[in-house]
């Protein structure tokens, strides 16, 4: 019950026993007569509902990755991931994937499983921390060391990016 209702319930009770007690007083028994009390509750007060992942992704048919780009850096081949905006900005299920099937397409040799972590911790971190990061920088010279690793490695497990 709610703390504001207390007082008017105390009142009601107070109504409700008054006559009695001036009738416990009296050898009068007709002095007695039953109180009925109907107090309504108020409803419950409702919940919001959790904020859901849309059901229709407003991206669906759009490309996720613009392009791709094999470039040699100081320590070795880099593969530099271009996201489009619709690549940036979907939050819907299983885009992770297809926009992974994407990059495969424009860059087949990719498909290692250290290069696929390293695309899904940019996939999930890099588009929160750094959102117009202009492309996401996957090295096939990484360590293969788990999903996990990899994003406490800051998706760039065995050292930092350079």
């Amino acid at each position: 019950m709610r703390h504001q209702n207390r007082p008017f319930l105390l009142v009601l009770l107070c109504a409700a026993l008054l006559p009695m007690a001036a009738g416990c007083a009296s050898n009068d028994s007709a002095a007695v007569s039953p109180v009925t009390t109907t107090v309504s509750a108020a409803p419950p007060p409702t919940t919001p509902k959790p904020a859901t992942t849309p059901t229709v992704d407003p991206y669906a048919g759009l490309p996720l990755i613009d392009h791709t780009d094999w470039t040699e850096a100081v320590d070795g081949t880099r593969l530099l991931v271009y996201p489009t905006t619709a690549g940036r900005r979907t939050t819907s299920p299983g885009t992770d994937d297809r926009a992974w099937q994407e990059v495969l397409g424009q860059a087949p040799d990719a498909n290692t499983p250290g290069m696929r972590d390293q695309f899904i911790c940019h996939w999930v971190w890099a588009r929160l921390v750094e959102p117009d990061k202009p492309s996401w920088n996957l090295e096939p010279w990484r360590p293969a060391v788990g999903y996990q690793a990899t994003v406490d490695a800051r998706c760039n497990p065995g050292g930092p990016e350079r």
